[in-house]
């Protein structure tokens, strides 16, 4: 138990020194810096599969699955690239949210901060919730794989487009229970306006920003959840996504049109890890193969994306 408080420990000195010394003065956070913030989380949660193996092979943490220190790590490097690849669909909505209640970019870090650390909190609920339910009825993996499926289905035919939280349920209680000022008022959540606490449209962004959130834990706790229900590798590999998040945001948001193609490889990989739980009765694929096709469905949407943008722009000059 004491490695789960280390880990948590570490988490939370993370984000301590993230908002209290890397960020304590706000400012526009710029392309380059996002791009050395993303290499660096990326490096912290690559690296610890290092430390993944050690635990494994020492016996420090408890291993439920029986899982050797070679497939813990396999299993926790392709839980992190699940969590890391739903991530990126998940910043296309926090743009749009930002973009709805006119968020300015010098007060997004601190929104996304806030919203990072509520986000930790509901996945860890989520995760030992589902690893119960795993662990004490059998079917409810299949349960898991049909919506999955569905949700992959559903990703395929949606438009992002169409989602305007102004228009959402939730932005219509939280201007039931307080009242919420039209303009930004700093980087303040709440006001005093003629004696009345009102909310500013930055409280009413992270608000929806949680809440959107854990809309997409639903899919990506049982996404990871077929790959393993070991919880400290379901848990460690889920947070260090996460963390990565809020640079991935400032990194990618400015290149959203490029990444277009993105919502295929998800839709690919929501639907093998569907399928690998529905089928996990009858075959046993080894986890290089698991790995391999994560890994070639982001390429390729990725890759995709690039190379038509890049035939447009050729388009457009000639």
């Amino acid at each position: 138990m004491w490695v789960w408080g280390i880990f948590i420990a570490c988490i939370l000195v993370f984000l301590a020194l993230d908002l209290g010394v890397f960020h304590k003065n706000e400012h526009v956070i710029r392309s380059k810096e996002a791009g050395i913030w993303t290499a660096i989380w990326v490096t912290i949660a690559l690296s610890f599969s290092g430390v993944v193996y050690w635990l494994f092979s020492s016996g420090l943490v408890e291993n439920p699955t029986e899982l050797t220190p070679n497939e813990a790590v396999l299993k926790y490097i392709t839980g992190y690239l699940i969590e890391l690849s739903l991530s990126v669909d998940n910043v296309f909505v926090i743009a749009v949210i930002f973009a709805s209640f006119k968020i300015p970019s010098i007060y997004q870090h601190r929104v996304l901060f806030w919203g990072i650390l509520g986000a930790i909190v509901f996945r860890a609920l989520m995760i030992l919730f589902g690893v119960a339910l795993i662990t004490k009825f059998d079917w409810i993996i299949y349960v898991f794989g049909i919506f999955l499926l569905w949700t992959a289905f559903k990703m395929l035919k949606s438009n992002e487009e169409d989602f305007d939280p102004k228009k959402s349920w939730v932005f219509r209680q939280i201007k039931k229970i307080y009242p919420v000022t039209g303009t930004i008022h700093g980087n303040q959540f709440f006001v005093k306006r003629m004696g009345i606490k009102a909310a500013t449209p930055l409280f009413v962004a992270l608000i929806v920003i949680e809440l959107t959130d854990i809309l997409f834990a639903l899919d990506s706790i049982p996404a990871i959840l077929a790959i393993t229900a070991d919880p400290f590798i379901v848990f460690s590999s889920n947070i260090l996504a996460i963390l990565g998040l809020r640079s991935m945001y400032f990194l990618i948001s400015r290149m959203l049109d490029k990444f277009r193609f993105i919502n295929y490889s998800l839709v690919v990989i929501l639907a093998f890890v569907g399928l690998k739980m529905l089928f996990s009765s009858y075959i046993h694929l080894p986890e290089w193969v698991s790995l391999t096709v994560i890994s070639a469905a982001l390429t390729g949407g990725i890759v995709a994306s690039l190379m038509v943008s890049e035939k447009e722009k050729e388009g457009e000059v000639e």
